[in-house]
């Protein structure tokens, strides 16, 4: 699987590796401490950083913790049951939007993460940060892989879109949510695409001939457009 392709859409972040696992890697550190929220992960090993984490190290943000599948202790349940009645309260949410929330079935052991180009583990689902045009490419690509019908855009929580890629096993592009934009520093103009990991080598394997493709139309185009 090349990931040349990738390079040439001259992200700013290094997409990301993701996986959930019952042990962690051999030589993968754990990460030196816990931060804000599940996201900030994700930030953290676009920057160039290898690690893992354990369940606890999700439980600064409980909304995390919930779409990941960490089992919450006590205070943190209630902090989650709390922030939920705000939301619902703020008409950020309905009361029945909350059951319908992706989120991972099995129990939270370990979760690896590391820039995808430096990954030595086979990831569950990749997450990829960049503007729209870069974005355009990666779900036209996604698409012609048979990966993503464009129906699926999430939002709120940003988190859900990992659940909801590996279960579905479809792309899926994600506007993030306002707490992803603080943890993660998301730009105005940045989204992100979450391929599963299963659909991965397909949709880079379409990337190249979706950059081309592109190249070629652009031209034709802006000829047109004179």
């Amino acid at each position: 699987m090349s990931l040349q392709s990738l390079d040439e859409l001259r992200l700013q972040w290094k997409p990301v590796a993701i996986a959930f696992m019952a042990t962690a890697p051999s030589g993968l550190p754990r990460v030196s401490s816990a931060l804000p929220a599940g996201c900030a992960y994700w930030k953290h090993a676009s920057e160039g950083h290898a690690f893992f984490t354990t369940p606890e190290d999700h439980y600064n943000c409980a909304v995390g913790a919930f779409t990941h599948g960490a089992s919450l202790p006590d205070a943190q349940k209630q902090e989650l049951e709390g922030l939920i009645g705000t939301m619902i309260k703020l008409e950020y949410l309905k009361g029945d939007e909350v059951a319908s929330i992706p989120h991972r079935r099995a129990p939270l052991q370990v979760t690896a993460y590391a820039p995808l180009a430096d990954a030595t583990f086979a990831p569950d689902v990749v997450v990829i940060r960049g503007n729209p045009r870069q974005l355009m490419l990666v779900s036209e690509a996604a698409r012609s892989a048979g990966a993503f019908d464009g129906a699926d855009i999430m939002g709120r929580p940003a988190c859900a879109m990992i659940p909801y890629a590996i279960d579905s096993e479809r792309a899926v592009a994600s506007f993030g949510c306002i707490g992803n934009r603080v943890y993660t520093g998301l730009g105005d103009e940045e989204l992100y695409v979450a391929v599963p990991g299963k659909r991965l080598a397909a949709t880079l394997e379409r990337l190249d001939t979706i950059l081309n493709a592109n190249a070629q139309l652009e031209t034709f185009h802006q000829q047109r457009n004179g």
